[in-house]
C-alpha cells in the first residue's frame, strides 16, 4: 500500500511538473545586426526594402516607435540585453569581443593625439562569466537554451556555452559572418550543406531543428542573433538581380545588394514563424525582434545598375533620422522593435513609450516569474505596462559611447540621455578649459536633430545633465578624462562629423574609413 501511494504521488508530482513546464511560455529573441530603423516597412520610410514577415510579426503583437539600443555599436548592446545593464555599468563600450588581449576591467587610455581634447576609455573585450545572464537565468529555471548566429562577446571561456546556453551554432566569435553570407564559409567545424547556401537560411534551419528536437513539454529560450545585415556585403545573386531592376538612384536607399540582404533577413523571420505555427505553439511563445544599433552608413558597396554601370553607394540611409551606426544621433541608436507576448500584447498595436535594450532582461524574468538575481543591479525596467498598452511614466534612458568613431556624423566621446521629447548629448571635455559641451534636441519637433537648442535652453541642459551625472555615479562608470597633451593649435573642430576621403569599400566587413582625428 505504501509503495502504491508513493508511486501515485510520484506520478502526480511528475504530472504537475510537466504541466508547469508546459504553462511556461517559450521565448525567441531575434536580434538583427546593423538593421536601421528605416530599413523595414514597419515605419513607412522605405520604398525599396521588403519585409513582409516583420509585418506578419507586427500583426501578432506590438510595434515600438521609440525603441533604442543601449549603444550605437553591437557588442555593448548585446551585453545590455544579456545583463539588463548599460555600457556605462558593464564597461563594454566598443565591439572588441573578437580581439585580444582579454580585458575585464575598463580604464582610460594613457595618451591621445594633441588634437583631441579628451582621453577616451578602453573597453572590456569579453563578457565576464560572473554575470547572471539571461541564458543562465532561463537554464536555471528549467528552460532549454540555444544560441544561433552572432555572439561577439568573446570566445571560450566567454562563449554562449559559458553563459548558460546548451547549444551554440556556428560557435563563432567574430564581428560578422565568416568570409561571406553565401557559402563557401570559413567557420571552423561548421560547413555548408549545399553550394551557395546562405548562412541566414542555415541558421534559421538549425534553430528550427533544435526547437523540434525538444520534448513537447519542454519550454525553451532561443537566442536567434542574426548575422544579417552586417558586412560583408553580399547576397543571393537572384535577389540582387531582382532589386537591381527596382533601383532609383534618387532614392537615398539604392543598394540592390543591401536590399537583397534585408530580404534574406526577413525570410529567416518567416521560417521561425512558420515553424511555430506548424508546431502549434505560437500562442505560447514570446517573440522579441530588435536591432543592436542603427543602419550602416560608412562602408561602401560596389554595385552595378540594370545597364551594367558600376557605382559605389552607402549600404543604406536612415532618413528621416540623422546619422547611423557608431553615431550618437538617432540614426545610430533608434531600433526597429516588435514584441509579441500572447495574452499580454494586443495584436496589431503600436506604442510610443520610450524603451531600451536594457529593459528586456527585467521584463522577461519578472514577466515569467523567474525572479531577479540578488545583488545584480539593473538599469532597465519592466515594460509590461507598455506591452499591455499603458504608460511607463516619466523615465530616462542613457546611451554611453566614450570613443572617437571613424564614421560620418561622428562625435567625440559622449553620453546621451532621452527623457520625454528631449535628448541631451554631453560631449566630454569638449568645451573651454576642459569643461563639457552639449547638444540639445527636441525630438518631437526635430526628429532629424538639425537644430541644437543647448544655447537657448540652458536650464534644460542643466536638468538633463544632472540625470547624466547621476547615472554615471550610480553605474560607477569609468569616464573620459581631459587630455593633458592637448594643443589648441592642433585642434580642428571643423572635422567633427566629417569622414575624410569619402566611402571606403568594406566588403570584408572591416571598418576601413579613416578616423577624422588620430587618437
Amino acid at each position: 500500500m505504501k509503495t502504491l501511494l508513493t508511486s501515485l504521488l510520484g506520478c502526480l508530482a511528475l504530472t504537475g511538473t510537466a504541466a508547469a513546464a508546459t504553462d511556461r511560455p517559450n521565448v525567441i529573441f531575434i536580434l538583427a545586426d546593423d538593421l536601421g530603423w528605416a530599413d523595414t516597412t514597419l515605419y513607412g520610410h522605405t520604398s525599396l526594402y521588403e519585409t513582409p514577415n516583420l509585418e506578419r510579426l507586427a500583426k501578432r503583437g506590438m510595434v515600438f516607435n521609440r525603441a533604442y539600443s543601449a549603444s550605437p555599436l553591437c557588442s555593448p548592446t548585446r551585453a545590455s540585453i544579456l545583463t539588463g545593464q548599460t555600457p556605462a555599468r558593464t564597461g563594454i563600450t566598443a565591439p572588441h569581443g573578437h580581439l585580444g588581449p582579454v580585458i575585464l576591467r575598463p580604464s582610460v587610455q594613457e595618451r591621445a593625439g594633441s588634437g583631441n581634447k579628451a582621453l577616451q576609455t578602453v573597453s572590456l573585450t569579453r563578457l565576464d562569466t560572473r554575470y547572471p545572464t539571461l541564458g543562465k537565468q532561463f537554464k536555471q529555471a528549467g528552460y532549454a537554451t540555444g544560441h544561433f548566429g552572432k555572439w561577439h562577446l568573446g570566445s571560450e571561456p566567454y562563449s554562449p556555452l559559458e553563459h548558460g546556453f546548451d547549444v551554440d551554432l556556428p560557435h563563432w566569435p567574430g564581428p560578422g559572418p565568416a568570409g561571406s553570407f553565401v557559402a563557401p564559409w570559413r567557420y571552423p567545424n561548421f560547413t555548408e550543406n549545399t553550394p551557395k547556401e546562405h548562412i541566414e537560411d542555415r541558421m534559421a534551419e538549425e534553430a528550427v531543428k533544435w526547437m523540434r528536437s525538444l520534448p513537447q513539454d519542454q519550454p525553451f529560450f532561443m537566442n536567434y542573433w542574426m548575422f544579417s545585415v552586417h558586412a560583408p556585403f553580399n547576397a543571393k545573386e537572384e535577389l540582387i538581380a531582382k532589386y537591381r531592376t527596382k533601383i532609383d538612384r534618387k532614392n537615398p536607399q539604392h543598394s540592390p545588394t543591401y536590399a537583397a540582404m534585408v530580404e534574406s533577413m526577413d525570410d529567416a523571420v518567416g521560417t521561425l514563424l512558420d515553424a511555430l505555427d506548424q508546431a502549434g505553439i505560437a500562442d505560447r511563445t514570446i517573440i522579441i525582434f530588435t536591432s543592436d544599433n542603427g543602419g550602416n552608413r560608412y562602408n561602401g558597396i560596389r554595385e552595378r545598375d540594370r545597364n551594367g554601370q558600376e557605382f559605389i553607394v552607402e549600404p543604406t540611409s536612415n532618413r528621416p533620422l540623422r546619422g547611423g551606426k557608431a553615431t550618437m544621433f538617432e540614426g545610430g541608436i533608434r531600433a526597429p522593435t516588435v514584441v509579441v507576448w500572447p495574452q499580454v500584447t494586443q495584436p496589431g498595436t503600436r506604442s510610443d513609450e520610450l524603451i531600451q535594450s536594457t529593459d528586456f532582461y527585467p521584463t522577461l524574468l519578472s514577466g515569467l516569474s523567474l525572479g531577479l538575481p540578488a545583488g545584480h543591479p539593473l538599469d532597465g525596467v519592466d515594460i509590461k505596462p507598455a506591452l499591455r498598452g499603458g504608460s511607463l511614466g516619466p523615465r530616462a534612458i542613457f546611451t554611453y559611447f566614450p570613443h572617437y568613431p571613424p564614421v560620418p556624423d561622428w562625435l567625440p566621446p559622449s553620453i546621451a540621455v532621452h527623457t520625454g521629447d528631449w535628448k541631451l548629448i554631453r560631449l566630454f571635455h569638449q568645451g573651454e578649459n576642459g569643461a563639457h559641451d552639449y547638444l540639445l534636441y527636441n525630438l518631437r519637433t526635430d526628429i532629424g536633430e538639425a537644430h541644437d537648442l543647448s544655447r537657448t535652453h540652458p536650464d534644460k541642459v542643466r536638468e538633463l545633465d544632472g540625470l547624466i551625472q547621476q547615472h554615471l555615479v550610480q553605474t560607477k562608470a569609468v569616464v573620459p578624462q581631459p587630455n593633458p597633451a592637448f594643443a589648441l593649435a592642433q585642434y580642428k573642430p571643423e572635422q567633427v562629423g566629417q569622414q575624410p576621403g569619402g566611402l571606403k569599400i568594406g566588403g570584408d566587413g572591416k571598418e576601413k574609413s579613416a578616423p577624422a582625428k588620430k587618437n
